[in-house]
């Protein structure tokens, strides 16, 4: 079977990396790069062994598949053409910056029968899989994502740029409709919020709690999640997911809790996503992530900073 013929767009930062890793896959062939940065784009292409096309046109009429990994609010720009002509895309989260855009670009690859697969990367987390595999019906989940502030991503806000990641792994998990919202936040070193916690009320009774912040002096991601009889703790740093349950001892008036250690084989979850989206394109199967859940996950983050905005104002 000839190799998937693939390109990205935008090589910045993350960029690059989706490049690297579509050129090293064996089942695809890193045909080019385009950036609106021509030494940058030129530079990663040299890195990756593969050309430089000066535009998305140019582009789009050599291959069967891309990566996109420009700003959010261009999107939809980007990936209408490559949609449009029947191109399967890797879209980087979130799917867009409105709800509208979202839509139309689910809207997009629908009617052309594409593979649109969102790159919520932890997803692909070897941990988050194992926990995944392993939840019958949450309760109550607790996460955290916290970090020192890097100057990086400060166009967006903490929800776009670090919440989305929990709040889709929470939708993921828990199979019931968003009752409620609350929220709170704060900017404190850019002009956007750079810390918040959302509370998530859930139609079945379910409710999660998702704190991110990008001003924090250390690193912690983490999530837990409460079932009747069990508690799950995913450490996403340490790769290390802890089950606690009670278990009765002969002669005792109570159960003992117990804890165990599930042993987890850490993966690259950006290859691991890159190889997905080959596969679905490849055998015809839908995506892990697709629009509609992408779409899903932004709507309820836009939701969390309009209830931030309506709490802020004066």
């Amino acid at each position: 079977m000839a190799k998937l013929a693939v390109g990205v767009v935008g090589v910045g930062y993350l960029g690059r990396f989706h490049a690297l890793i579509h050129a090293r896959h064996p089942e695809a062939e890193l045909v080019g790069v385009v950036d609106t940065d021509a030494q940058t784009a030129r530079k990663v292409a040299e890195e990756a062994g593969c050309a430089v096309f000066e535009d998305v046109g140019a582009l789009l009429e050599q291959v069967e598949a891309v990566s996109i990994v420009v700003p959010t609010t261009a999107h939809l720009e980007v990936a209408r053409p490559f949609l449009q002509a029947g191109r399967h895309v890797l879209l980087e989260k979130p799917i867009a910056s409105t709800v509208e855009e979202g839509g139309e670009i689910v809207r997009l690859a629908r009617e052309a029968g594409v593979v649109l697969q969102i790159g919520h990367l932890e997803r692909f987390n070897a941990g988050v899989m194992a926990l995944a595999e392993r939840i019958e019906s949450p309760r109550f989940i607790e996460a955290h994502r916290m970090s020192p502030f890097v100057a990086r991503a400060t166009d967006v806000d903490v929800i776009s740029d670090l919440m989305i990641h929990d709040i889709d792994i929470v939708l993921s998990l828990i199979d019931s409709e968003i009752a409620n919202i609350s929220a709170a936040g704060a900017a404190v070193l850019t002009d956007h919020l750079d810390i918040a916690n959302a509370r998530l009320e859930f139609a079945n009774g379910a409710v999660a709690n998702v704190i991110a912040s990008r001003v924090s002096r250390e690193r912690m991601r983490r999530i837990r999640v409460f079932e009747h009889h069990r508690y799950q703790s995913l450490d996403f740093i340490e790769q290390a997911l802890d089950i606690a349950y009670p278990q009765q001892k002969d002669g005792a008036e109570w159960p003992e809790i117990v804890t165990e250690r599930v042993a987890i084989e850490p993966v690259k979850p950006l290859d691991a996503e890159i190889d997905a989206f080959v596969r679905c394109i490849r055998d015809g199967e839908p995506p892990l992530v697709g629009g509609e859940v992408g779409l899903r996950a932004l709507e309820a983050a836009l939701q969390v900073k309009e209830k931030i905005e309506a709490s802020s104002a004066p």
